[in-house]
């Protein structure tokens, strides 16, 4: 109980932390006109904050029931070196979730969901509060490996809110280049920018939340690029508003399923890339970059 009582201590000092830098950041933007926050924009990321948490509140003792389900009734083995079992649970969660993001962007059915966290045109610490809506409802199913190695529901919970804390921390554009060594093994500030580009180059890259090493294993790594401007948001805005910000890609999803001649193709719609179409009208990230190689 007491161990319980210190994780949930901890995670509530360094949120706390988090809000501090927030605020402080806030207030240079302010201060210094560097307009890096815009008023109505700030909103909304605090209003689809809330509305993930409640999801995430609602959600939470099924996801810890199904962790723990699966804890007791087959786990594989078990890590009784402390050191040894957090070392490979934080790794083994940042590899899942990087997993988790890359199908938010690489299969339409999830991107839908997962939109509403690029849909800012500012790049900012609340534009990490920005958060996946509905990702509470799934996000579960990619961490019952965790289970299956031994690792119990309390820690993989404790595991993810820190990396989570972690990731919010590089939603910001006052921090520059880091030192290579940091840059080539963790997500910076500088990767993350480019992960919330519109830009054709910078489309789905740089997916990892706390190490950027899977997306250089993977071939989803793209550097920062001195000098080329880059715009946030998506490619094609959605119209203001924090609950057509959330639905409008699965709004946009159901007319092309509905249109779609043949099963095959609704299917496809539902589980192929973002952009994809069946008349070849749209065109996905790869296909972009690729014409922008071939231009280059």
């Amino acid at each position: 109980m007491n161990e319980l009582l210190d994780k949930n201590l901890s995670i509530v000092s360094l949120f706390g932390f988090v809000i501090l830098l927030t605020l402080v950041e806030m207030y240079f933007s302010y201060a210094h006109d560097k307009k890096v926050y815009h008023g109505r924009d700030t909103w909304t990321n605090v209003y689809l904050m809330t509305a993930a948490f409640v999801i995430n509140l609602t959600m939470k003792t099924g996801t810890f029931f199904l962790l723990d389900y699966f804890y007791h009734e087959y786990r594989f083995f078990e890590i009784s070196n402390a050191f040894l079992y957090w070392t490979v649970l934080i790794l083994a969660q940042d590899f899942l979730y990087w997993v988790l993001h890359a199908t938010g962007h690489y299969v339409r059915l999830f991107w839908a969901m997962h939109v509403t966290h690029h849909s800012s045109e500012y790049f900012n610490l609340t534009t990490g509060f920005r958060s996946t809506v509905f990702e509470p409802l799934y996000r579960v199913f990619f961490y019952l490996p965790l289970a299956l190695m031994g690792f119990n529901a309390f820690d993989i919970l404790f595991a993810y809110l820190i990396t989570q804390i972690y990731g919010n921390l590089v939603h910001t554009q006052a921090i520059g280049k880091l030192h290579p060594i940091i840059e080539y093994i963790l997500v910076t500030p500088s990767h993350h920018r480019v992960h919330h580009a519109s830009n054709v180059r910078y489309l789905d890259k740089n997916m990892g939340m706390v190490l950027i090493l899977w997306d250089r294993i993977f071939g989803t790594f793209q550097e920062e690029i001195p000098g080329e401007e880059i715009k946030y948001g998506l490619t094609s805005q959605p119209e203001p508003g924090a609950v057509n910000i959330i639905f409008h890609e699965l709004i946009a999803l159901s007319d092309d399923v509905k249109k779609a001649p043949g099963w095959k193709n609704k299917i496809k719609y539902l589980f192929y890339p973002p952009g994809w179409s069946h008349n070849g009208e749209s065109k996905t990230s790869r296909s972009l970059q690729k014409e922008l190689i071939d231009q280059s």
